[in-house]
């Protein structure tokens, strides 16, 4: 149960920012606002989807400019109606629809043309009044069950996506519109006519297909009007619906009888100077008639509701407003999930698209099967809870950073520093570097008769010279890859090997060899301070440096207050030994010891003198020491790129107890 914590931690993280944003988003769906995200999508999907052939079942007479400029008027006269209706009738059409107003006479020909009207295959239309308008009434002598609305609902950016099959001007009228007056009259010799719904005896039935109307919030909607019996309108394409001919095509006898026999007529104006043109799903997408004309979008209706009763084409289904829910949250965790487990910012993106496009595509096969669900909020769920955890991380691998930084301070070579950074999950719990049993390199530095120097230079100058020297030595650490863990005064503890976990022996071979050419390395720096130190009138120094390999125990110490890196255990005490051992047993420079522990890991890399078994302050047992002289002749180059990087890469991050020298090589 030792990943309990973090199980725990990555749950409440996970859990509590997908609740806040699926809840956020649905209370916006509420008021309205994820509306047009949705309805945008809506239409692409409409725009993507296949095509369907021309509807055989209608045809539509469109008034045209041309039309317009050869009678040489708008409106229209009632006799050049007449005449249009009387030619279609030679040709048995089994329903006329007249989608232009003639609510007053247009002379010539209004006789004519009443005549005409009082075919029972005829529908005619009107427009039901409203707030700013009286409406258009229908021409007189008309039967009610011919007559049809054409009103036509808009949604909020003026797009008609819906389509009104019935509607109730007062409390005691209630009309049908222009397109199912057209159907109904259509379906009538095959016997199917409307009634009452099975599920719902308010519902409208035709055939065994029973229309269920839109609710407020069916769909992506949340605000719409959902007045009157609505349904979301299908659009059968976006060009060529049916057969198309001209008013002037009709009248000059040039349309086949096969086009008209047995088929609902629609005749309405295309012509775009007259206004009758409308924005759909496919306008976005349209350059140059982004408007559909009202007699087509009547005719997409009337085509859909046949569609619908003979050719089994299903409405429009939409999920229950928990099932949307559920659904966004479940894309809205994804997006955590996806944050939160992936550690690179750039495969969160890759990651991220991938999962956009999965919901994509998984909505637009839903669609395909008149399914409309969300789209747009379960993708803004996605990105938002994603971005929302991808800073929390960024801010938390900030304070990893800051915490590390503290613990081991800024003096590690940038090797080592980015090995631990890259490291930092496995390395830092709660926190705190974990204690961890390691077998690393001790190295402890002294400067001789420090306490005599000391004395004789002024507190601020004996400061500032110090400090010269510890800036030289540490760069010579941080070279070779290792990390100092304090200072003492003029002194100082280097490790090599921390805190990674340094297990084979290759590995160990070159912590050890990195410690004891930094050593040498030091010595050399040493010799060019005293140079300069010596031209300057400053006081020259030698060095004592003691070095061990053995186990340890590295990670944090002390409380929350204060903390610090801290290496404990008997090889660091041996490593401080050997440092102030015989402290004036010294002839060189920079004097270098070593215990046999570090020796069996230079692999004749250096040159070293045998001082012999020792007993060491402190200490019960005889430490075999050795002075290390320099390099090994011909092993200069070989010595010196160990700090250069030309040896075995380190990569903490598969660092194990199970690693051996064939897996490291």
């Amino acid at each position: 149960m030792a990943n309990a914590p973090a199980i725990v931690t990555t749950i409440l993280c996970i859990g509590i920012t997908s609740t806040t944003i699926t809840g956020i988003l649905v209370g916006a769906r509420q008021l309205g606002w994820g509306q047009q995200p949705e309805l945008l999508a809506y239409d692409q999907m409409m725009r993507l989807r296949p095509d369907q052939p021309p509807d055989p079942r209608l045809l539509i007479v469109a008034i045209t400019e041309a039309d317009i400029y050869a009678q040489q008027r708008w409106p229209l006269s009632d006799r050049t109606i007449a005449q249009v209706l009387d030619r279609l009738q030679q040709y048995q059409p089994r329903v006329i629809g007249l989608d232009v107003y003639r609510d007053l006479p247009q002379e010539p020909g209004h006789q004519a043309l009443s005549k005409q009207l009082q075919q029972p295959n005829v529908i005619v239309i009107t427009q039901m009044p409203d707030d700013e308008d009286i409406g258009v009434a229908p021409p007189p002598g008309v039967p009610a069950q011919r007559i049809g609305f054409n009103d036509v609902f808009t949604d909020p950016d003026a797009v008609i996506r819906r389509g009104l099959l019935f509607a109730n001007p007062d409390e005691t009228t209630t009309l049908s519109s222009f397109s199912l007056r057209l159907a109904l009259a259509y379906l009538r010799p095959a016997n199917i006519v409307s009634r009452s719904g099975l599920s719902n005896p308010d519902h409208l039935q035709l055939g065994t297909v029973e229309f269920t109307p839109l609710e407020p919030t069916s769909g992506a909607y949340q605000t719409v009007d959902a007045s009157g019996y609505q349904i979301l309108l299908n659009y059968r394409t976006r060009r060529n619906l049916a057969r198309q001919v001209t008013l002037s095509q009709v009248l000059n006898g040039q349309v086949d009888r096969q086009w008209i026999k047995d088929k609902i007529v629609l005749i309405g104006a295309t012509a775009r100077s007259l206004r009758d043109v409308h924005l759909t799903p496919y306008s976005a997408a349209e350059t140059e008639t982004p408007k559909m004309a009202g007699v087509m979008i009547h005719a997409q209706m009337t085509s859909q509701i046949l569609s619908t009763v003979l050719d089994h084409q299903p409405l429009f289904w939409f999920w229950a407003d928990w099932v949307e829910v559920v659904w966004i949250a479940t894309w809205t965790v994804l997006g955590g999930c996806l944050a939160w487990f992936t550690r690179h910012p750039l495969l969160v993106g890759v990651y991220g698209v991938v999962a956009i496009g999965g919901l994509l595509l998984t909505s637009y096969s839903m669609f395909l099967q008149q399914g409309w669900i969300p789209v747009a909020t379960p993708a803004i769920g996605l990105l938002m809870s994603a971005g929302v955890l991808v800073a929390y991380r960024a801010q938390q691998a900030q304070r990893q950073q800051q915490m590390m930084m503290k613990l081991l301070g800024q003096n590690t070579s940038p090797e080592i520093a980015s090995a631990l950074w890259k490291s930092r999950d496995r390395l830092l719990k709660s926190g705190k570097l974990p204690g961890q049993r390691l077998t690393a390199t001790m190295l402890f530095t002294d400067i001789k008769n420090f306490s005599t120097i000391s004395e004789s230079m002024p507190p601020e100058n004996l400061l500032e010279w110090l400090n010269e020297y510890l800036s030289a030595i540490t760069q010579q650490v941080r070279a070779n890859q290792g990390i100092i863990n304090k200072f003492t005064g003029d002194g100082m503890l280097a490790v090599f090997g921390v805190p990674m976990n340094r297990t084979t022996p290759i590995e160990v071979s070159q912590d050890a060899q990195l410690a004891v050419n930094c050593a040498l390395a030091m010595g050399e720096c040493l010799q060019k301070l005293n140079q300069d130190w010596e031209q300057r009138g400053l006081p020259t120094i030698q060095m004592r440096v003691g070095i061990f390999t053995g186990p340890i125990v590295a990670g944090s110490l002390g409380g929350k207050d204060r903390l610090e890196y801290g290496v404990i255990g008997d090889s660091v005490n041996i490593a401080s030994r050997l440092e102030s051992y015989d402290k004036e047993r010294q002839t060189d420079l920079c004097r270098v010891l070593i215990a046999k522990d570090t020796l069996v890991h230079l692999q004749e890399r250096f040159e070293v003198e045998h001082w012999g078994l020792m007993t060491l302050k402190g200490k019960h047992h005889l430490v075999d020491v050795y002075r290390v002289v320099g390099y090994a002749t011909g092993r200069e180059k070989s010595v010196g790129s160990l700090a250069m990087g030309n040896i075995l890469p380190i990569d903490p991050i598969n660092q194990s107890t199970e690693n051996d020298p064939s897996t490291s090589s």
